[in-house]
């Protein structure tokens, strides 16, 4: 089975001093070591004030420069993790970084989100919907939905680097860490107006290429990120 993590936390919890920065990637690149055979893909994201967030759809598109002010929260990177059950899955996101200053939610994923090798400019768009809109895999309502991204990804080609849907988000848990203790609860970290219902990686030579693409995906928002880069996976 394969889960998206999704990392959160306040974005000026990031370390500012370059001792504190070089302890926060070596204790990535401790995990990269211990969870190597479990993960397909990810990064870290550059912060939320280079995104964007598209709303009103492909017919009627809007963007909005980053940073969002709906959340104290904010998307920081992501993982892909192959695993056997959510309890494996949950037990590594209990060991990423992330979790001790902020929380990582863990989503089953609809597809296994195989990303292409990277080369270039890249950029993660986090699909996100009213909490009652997500349906399940199988239904009528995905298979509809499915179709529309069928489109997409035949108007974008080669742009698309990788991606899935998200099952439910009665079928997400929240992992953090606080003094060493780890907690899980059901749900998304972050109780807002909309929750991630998928995503895609995109290749594009800029940022208004990457808003034009993403422009272009059939959701209620999307939140535009690129990557950093540095993931080295």
């Amino acid at each position: 089975m394969h889960y998206f993590a999704l990392l959160l936390s306040p974005e000026n919890t990031r370390p500012a001093d370059p001792e504190e920065r070089s302890a926060e990637m070596a204790a990535y690149q401790n995990f990269h070591a211990i969870a190597a055979r479990f993960i397909r893909g990810g990064d870290a994201l550059l912060p939320s004030a280079t995104g964007v967030r598209i709303t009103g759809g492909p017919d009627h598109p809007s963007v909005t420069d980053g940073p969002f002010a709906e959340g104290a929260e904010v998307a920081g990177g992501y993982y892909v993790f192959e695993a056997d059950d959510l309890d494996e899955a949950l037990g590594l996101a209990g060991q990423i970084p992330a979790a001790k200053h902020g929380g990582v939610e863990i989503w089953p994923m609809a597809g296994d989100g195989t990303t292409a090798p990277l080369e270039g400019t890249n950029w993660l768009a986090l699909l996100l919907e009213p909490p009652a809109l997500p349906s399940s895999p199988g239904s009528p309502q995905w298979e509809a939905i499915v179709a529309l991204h069928g489109e997409f990804h035949a108007a974008a080609g080669e742009h698309v680097k990788g991606g899935a849907g998200l099952h439910p988000p009665s079928t997400a848990t929240t992992v953090t860490v606080r003094d060493g203790k780890v907690a899980f609860t059901d749900g998304p970290f972050v109780e807002g107006a909309e929750v991630a219902n998928g995503f895609y990686v995109l290749s594009a030579a800029d940022r208004d290429e990457a808003v034009k693409i993403a422009s272009m995906i059939p959701a209620t928002s999307v939140e535009l990120r690129q990557l950093a880069g540095v993931s080295m996976l």
